[in-house]
């Protein structure tokens, strides 16, 4: 979403990172780029000013000018100054804790993804143990509940659709629905429209009115430009939502919305979307995206994703490893971890400078290269995972007409396993040679960094 972004500013202070000394001059021609990458990103000019004039005033003082590391100053305080534009602090969803079902409605345009952040908000919500229940409340748009119903199977969850016809009929019905069925949560997919119309608008009062949500969550395409700032603010003006869901945060586009919906409204944005899937849905952290956009990356990003895929059998593996070695069974395992972390591209991107190493490479790392190594293992026998190291010529040969790939392709997987085999190696001749309580903390933060997620190969080779 920002890579035309990041490029520029990471252009300017690689030009500010060759002086030893920073002049106003100096200062200010970052300055005039920062300020020119913004527009360009299409983010509105009155937040560009704003955000501009403060990072100015305080790159000018005379502690960045007189440092001995004058580039690392601005660098800082841009980033300090982007995270304030994007947040400064994680907002969480807030439940009232006496009422039951409490009740979260979506708004938006048409087109902005309602319907699919509705179902990946409850899975969201499923996954940290409440009972969602959404109600189809779009009556507007051909088949809107059917999709709604759709996407709830997908992920278990039970959709309300009432008579179909009057949206704040439906939605009061599903209040009752959730008290009958002991649903804890109800999420209200409201109709949108291609333009603000007073019908939407009070439509989208009255269903608040009866149904008194807790919490009102705007959805908003981040592949909108400037433009949706207006939009923004009629919803603000007419609704008072209580924060954002950024949508299709994936895309292509320069991402001018992201950056100024908070900015001109004041209200949080509260998750993004990153892909498709129903776990796509993610808590928004105004000071790892910032990083993000800086190039530095979203390493505790990669943790967390990490322990959500982690279990306690694999946490068991990975002791396992540790004591007896890597062999394919665990290369395999390794590979569907990263599946379900988004894929090999998504992880690289969330490593500091990742993105721009992959756009400067033009290297396609996608998940066919995760399935060609697949199913080049699957093409091995019981034994030969177990044990790689017999794997000679002739069984290389073997398994490259059963897999469809070359011999070439079954040695470089063979040596990806020795590079990671041997990494196993070195940490567990560390942890023999330390004392007990060393062992103890390095087991540990295996655990909490869910080790075995991140893939035994971020220390070697990425299989691509």
């Amino acid at each position: 979403m920002f890579d035309s972004l990041s490029d520029r500013l990471q252009s300017t202070f690689d030009a500010l990172r060759g002086k030893g000394r920073l002049s106003e001059d100096d200062i200010s021609k970052a300055m005039r780029e920062i300020r020119m990458a913004l527009l360009e990103a299409d983010v509105n000019y009155r937040v560009v000013k704003g955000f501009v004039g403060s990072c100015k005033e305080r790159c000018m003082t005379v502690e960045v000018l007189d440092s001995l590391t004058p580039a690392q100053n601005v660098v800082k305080i841009v980033l300090d100054q982007l995270t304030e534009l994007l947040g400064s602090t994680e907002s969480k969803l807030v439940f009232a804790q006496n009422r039951t079902p409490n009740v979260i409605m979506l708004v938006g345009l048409q087109g902005s993804g309602k319907t699919t952040a509705a179902a990946k908000l409850a899975y969201l919500l499923k996954h940290q143990g409440r009972s969602p229940l959404l109600a189809a409340c779009d009556t507007h748009r051909p088949a809107a509940a059917d999709q709604l119903e759709t996407l709830g199977g997908e992920i278990g969850v039970r959709v309300f659709r009432g008579d179909g016809k009057d949206a704040v009929r439906v939605a009061s019905g599903a209040i009752r629905e959730a008290v009958d069925h002991l649903n804890d949560i109800v999420i209200v997919d409201t109709a949108g429209r291609l333009q603000i119309d007073e019908e939407m608008m009070r439509e989208a009062v009255d269903i608040k009115h009866a149904v008194k949500p807790d919490q009102i969550l705007m959805v908003v395409d981040a592949m909108s430009g400037q433009d949706i700032v207006n939009v923004v603010k009629e919803f603000s003006e007419r609704v008072d939502f209580d924060g954002v869901i950024m949508s299709k945060l994936d895309g292509d586009a320069r991402g001018g919305g992201a950056l100024s919906v908070r900015e001109v409204t004041g209200k949080p944005i509260k998750f993004v979307s990153m892909g498709e899937k129903p776990d796509s849905l993610e808590t928004f952290h105004p000071d790892r995206m910032a990083k993000r956009i800086l190039g530095m990356g979203d390493v505790y990003g990669i943790i967390e994703q990490a322990q959500r895929v982690a279990d306690e059998q694999q946490v068991a593996d990975t002791e396992r490893m540790l004591l007896e070695g890597f062999n394919m069974n665990d290369y395999l395992s390794q590979l569907q971890q990263i599946r379900k972390m988004g894929g090999i591209s998504k992880m690289i991107g969330m490593l500091p400078g990742g993105e721009r190493m992959m756009r400067q490479s033009g290297a396609r790392m996608d998940e066919s290269q995760l399935t060609n190594i697949e199913s080049i293992i699957h093409s091995m026998t019981k034994e030969e995972r177990l044990k790689p190291k017999k794997i000679n010529g002739q069984r290389r040969r073997r398994i490259a007409a059963g897999s469809g790939h070359s011999v070439q392709e079954v040695n470089q997987v063979i040596k990806q396993w020795g590079e990671m085999n041997k990494m196993m190696g070195k940490m567990r001749q560390a942890m023999d040679a330390g004392p007990r309580k060393s062992k103890r903390k390095l087991r540990g933060m295996m655990r909490d960094m869910g080790m075995d997620g991140l893939g035994r190969g971020m220390g070697g080779n990425f299989p691509f």
